[in-house]
């Protein structure tokens, strides 16, 4: 992320580690959906996402099992500022809601397009850390707040 780039800061911090591995369940679960064209795996998804997105990730299975993994191969903390993240879990959550619509609707090439994209997203991230939100994030608030704030003025 550039150093210059605004971002949604907030006042807790979350382990690195721990949002990769997240990522790397997500494509797990993507795929899972892919191969079975079950839906029960994006339920899951939405219900996970809906609880980091919400910052109650005690409530998230994933972040949970990412945390014990964490632990348990000894993996040095990396914390990073947990705003990002919570942005980041909002489009996880409206990508598995689209994919839900999608599917509901029997547009399965629209359901497995979003699918894509979001494996993509959670792939860079579980790879090499790299989140696509803080990215998009910058422009969405130039776009959003500073155009509101500057008709204000």
């Amino acid at each position: 992320m550039k150093p210059d780039a605004i971002c949604p800061i907030c006042d807790r911090k979350i382990d690195e580690n721990i949002a990769r591995f997240n990522g790397a369940f997500t494509v797990i679960f993507l795929t899972i959906f892919v191969i079975t064209n079950s839906i029960i795996p994006i339920l899951f998804l939405a219900v996970d996402f809906l609880m980091r997105a919400s910052k109650l990730p005690q409530y998230s299975l994933l972040y949970l099992l990412s945390k014990q993994l964490v632990r348990l191969f000894a993996i040095k903390p990396k914390n990073i500022n947990a705003g990002p993240k919570v942005f980041a879990a909002r489009i996880g959550f409206a990508f598995a809601i689209a994919i839900l619509i999608s599917f509901a609707f029997e547009s399965t090439f629209l359901a497995y397009s979003f699918a894509a994209i979001f494996g993509i997203c959670a792939f860079l991230e579980a790879a090499i850390g790299f989140c696509i939100a803080c990215e998009i994030y910058p422009y969405l608030y130039r776009i959003l707040y500073q155009s509101s704030f500057e008709r204000n003025n």
